[in-house]
């Protein structure tokens, strides 16, 4: 099993934790963000969007952080990272969603480059794009974690949603974002954290020093 992946990625620091949650040993092929090293062509035959991360398994490429966690609770269920029932799975998955798919593509790479190249924004207005953002999204994770948290962010054990929640946290301190609004993401964070630790974007071969 082969993780393609970059450090400070966010999406690749959500399948290390799931990996390093269920257990499961692979090797890293990491590829810097900042030279453009996921444009490479051997990279681009894997993967043809270009971002990472990326799993090799057997020959398979699989893309897509979510639909890689989502593989490898099917391939790998123990310990599960989604409940057992219907009705907390879609739950689980909402909390996903509300990361993945509407916060953490508003402050990318690639998006605060555009917003920077083509739009001509300052820092200043970036960072507020930022905050806007992952305040939005937060406030309703948070408001979920309210609703169905337990020790973790839903229920009592870590599922996919702390896999979502300790990248986004990562992503909000690094760009000095206030998350003191969210005190139950932020303490669930912080327990997957611990169990995850050699997940953690300093603790990757490729960091820098």
């Amino acid at each position: 099993m082969i993780l393609h992946g970059y450090w400070r990625s966010g999406a690749a620091y959500r399948v290390r934790i799931a990996l390093a949650l269920k257990g499961i040993a692979y090797e890293q092929v990491n590829h810097d963000l900042r030279t453009g090293g996921h444009t490479d062509p051997d990279y681009a035959a894997l993967n043809p969007q270009r971002l990472v991360p990326a799993l090799e398994v057997d020959g398979l490429i699989l893309t897509q952080s979510v639909a890689i966690l989502e593989w490898l609770e099917d391939r790998f269920p123990t310990p599960a990272l989604l409940p057992a029932d219907a009705n907390g799975r879609a739950i689980v998955r909402a909390m996903v969603a509300t990361i993945a798919t509407d916060v953490h593509p508003l402050h990318n790479l690639r998006t605060l480059k555009a917003l920077r190249q083509d739009f001509g924004a300052s820092d200043t207005q970036v960072n507020a794009w930022m905050a806007h953002w992952m305040g939005l999204g937060f406030a309703a994770f948070e408001a979920l974690a309210e609703r169905h948290g337990g020790t973790f962010c839903y229920g009592d054990t870590p599922t996919l949603a702390d896999c979502i929640a300790v990248p986004a946290l990562y992503s909000a301190e690094r760009f000095g974002v206030d998350t003191t609004p969210y005190p139950r993401m932020v303490a669930a964070a912080a327990r997957t954290a611990d169990l995850a630790e050699a997940a953690h974007p300093s603790r990757q071969p490729d960091a820098d020093a």
